[in-house]
């Protein structure tokens, strides 16, 4: 099946009309989950090649350069099929340069919150050029999610308010080192900010409602787990995880959270999705 004749049967399905009770739930419950996988599909490709491309290497490329040439191929291929656009190509460019910025820091011989520890051509500043593509995978599920979904958003903040929030968030990831760890005070202005946002999404034929901020932290939370397999597999590594591998600290969680509305709100600046946002007058 053709993702194009899979993704117009996702969003007009033709099947469970006469279904009620708990069999309807059931494939209500059935075609969220579906429709998830699908809007993963770059997430799910990138850390499938992550996983499967071993640590020596493929045809004698080096891991990290074999990971890039896959990424960027991946992100071709969903432009080439039209599963994404040039806009939105561009907002996933944005999500690269920013992780990758965020990296480049991180590793730094100042800093050294995590390492790559893996010879590749294609290092920058000591950063594996496919690390952008980690955060890109966010971008692009939050894109691929709206459309499946068919999300709005209603009581979103006024987008100034969200684009400071965002840039605090980012800003913070860099100062904390220099003038202290500010994220709970910087969560609470969002809590407060989004408090009244709710997403509405129709996983079936009909719409379902939930909290935004509920929303970002299930995002933050599967990206944790994304990020636990990734250091059992070596891809990168934290301190603690140099002499044998260990959980990735459970506060990495709100992190990531955090990164999530940062994420959002780029996304949300999309033309065709920001027509499907209502901020209050």
């Amino acid at each position: 099946m053709k993702l194009s004749t899979l993704d117009d049967h996702l969003l007009r399905p033709r099947i469970g009309a006469g279904l009620s009770g708990a069999r309807r739930h059931a494939l209500e419950f059935l075609y969220f989950g579906i429709k998830e996988a699908r809007a993963s599909l770059f997430a799910g490709l990138f850390f499938a090649a992550v996983f499967l491309v071993p640590r020596e290497g493929l045809l004698g490329v080096p891991r990290y350069d074999a990971l890039l040439v896959i990424a960027v191929a991946i992100q071709a291929w969903m432009v080439w099929a039209k599963l994404e656009t040039m806009d939105e190509l561009k907002a996933i460019t944005v999500f690269h340069l920013v992780g990758f910025a965020l990296e480049v820091f991180k590793t730094s011989s100042g800093i050294k919150s995590w390492a790559y520890p893996d010879f590749a051509y294609t290092k920058v500043l000591g950063v594996p050029l496919f690390s952008g593509f980690m955060y890109a995978a966010v971008g692009s599920y939050i894109i691929q999610a709206w459309r499946l979904l068919d999300l709005q958003v209603k009581h979103h903040p006024p987008h100034w308010m969200a684009a400071l929030i965002a840039l605090l968030i980012y800003a913070n990831f860099f100062t904390h080192h220099y003038i202290g760890d500010y994220r709970w005070y910087i969560a609470a202005c969002a809590l407060g900010l989004y408090a009244r946002a709710t997403v509405v999404f129709r996983p079936f034929d009909r719409e379902r409602s939930m909290p935004l901020l509920v929303s970002f932290v299930l995002i933050g939370f599967f990206i944790w787990l994304a990020e636990n397999i990734s250091t059992f597999f070596g891809i990168w590594k934290y301190p603690n995880q140099m002499g044998a591998w260990s959980t990735v600290h459970l506060g990495k969680w709100s992190s990531w959270s955090l990164l999530v509305i940062m994420t959002f709100t780029i996304v949300a600046n999309l033309k065709h999705i920001k027509r499907r946002i209502h901020v209050p007058a």
